[in-house]
């Protein structure tokens, strides 16, 4: 009988908050963040093989390799060893998001593989060791549920998810490139302070990303989307994720996001939207 096609979701990943603090001494900056998390994202399949071996398809998939160093086949390498499995998988990534862009990429796509191949073989072998060898927001993607990170971003608590949940969300990205480290570079060092506790939604409507200002020196029509984004009636919360270029904006009813996101292809038809909502 031949084993059935498993699928899992790779969801967009949100920094409802971001604070950069010091740099530490292992040259990363101290962050202090909030994660949230779509209820889409790319979609990651896995069919039986002998050998691992990755296709990726889909509207984003244009100039990715998938070769070795793809952080799927990472993950699914670093899995497949720590867990003495012998069997590979045939795994299909379908790109629906764009690259780069600040709502968790391939972070998101290592953890889905992680979550995927642990169903596949079989395996009850701990996640977490290994999506933080993978890179600082995996483990987040890993846990895929709204929690609050310090450190890397890798140091996670869960956050009460009762006024995030299902809560409608509009992705909006102007489809600009600006690298990670380069806004990094372009921060200007300041540490305006911590991140708040208390309830993730009114935290996060008292924060700030640390990294919107930096990322708009670099490509100006990041802060001219979130101005037009702020002023929209029915818009809770307007914020850049992660280091950019995505915007996003939280609201209370499905219909204020909708009709928002059809002004928005209407305003910015360049732009690549999805109206979403956040998971649990």
């Amino acid at each position: 009988m031949t084993a059935p096609v498993l699928t899992e979701i790779a969801p967009a990943k949100i920094n409802l908050a971001l604070h950069v603090r010091e740099r530490m001494a292992d040259g990363y900056h101290r962050i202090e963040t909030l994660f949230a998390f779509a209820e889409e994202g790319d979609v990651l399949s896995a069919s039986a093989s002998d050998t691992l071996s990755l296709t990726i398809a889909g509207p984003f998939a244009h100039g990715l390799s998938a070769g070795a160093d793809n952080l799927v086949m990472r993950a699914a390498a670093a899995l497949q060893q720590a867990a003495g499995v012998s069997g590979g998988a045939a795994l299909r990534l379908e790109k629906k998001l764009p690259v780069a862009s600040g709502i968790g990429g391939g972070s998101a796509d290592a953890a889905a593989a992680l979550r995927l191949l642990s169903r596949r073989w079989e395996t009850d072998l701990p996640l977490e060791p290994i999506a933080a060898e993978l890179g600082a927001d995996v483990p987040a993607c890993l846990a895929n549920r709204p929690v609050r990170g310090v450190g890397r971003g890798d140091e996670l608590s869960p956050l009460d998810a009762a006024e995030l949940s299902a809560r409608p969300l509009l992705l909006i990205n102007p489809g600009v490139a600006v690298p990670t480290g380069l806004v990094f570079q372009a921060w200007d060092g300041i540490d305006r302070g911590a991140l708040a506790e208390g309830e993730p939604l009114l935290v996060a409507l008292a924060g700030r990303n640390d990294l919107e200002q930096p990322a708009i020196r670099l490509a100006p029509v990041i802060g001219d989307l979130l101005s037009w984004l702020q002023l929209r009636e029915g818009v809770v919360l307007a914020r850049m994720s992660g280091s950019g270029a995505t915007c996003f904006a939280l609201f209370d009813t499905l219909e204020d996001r909708d009709r928002v996101g059809e002004q928005a292809s209407l305003d910015w038809p360049g732009c690549w939207t999805l109206g979403t909502r956040l998971k649990a």
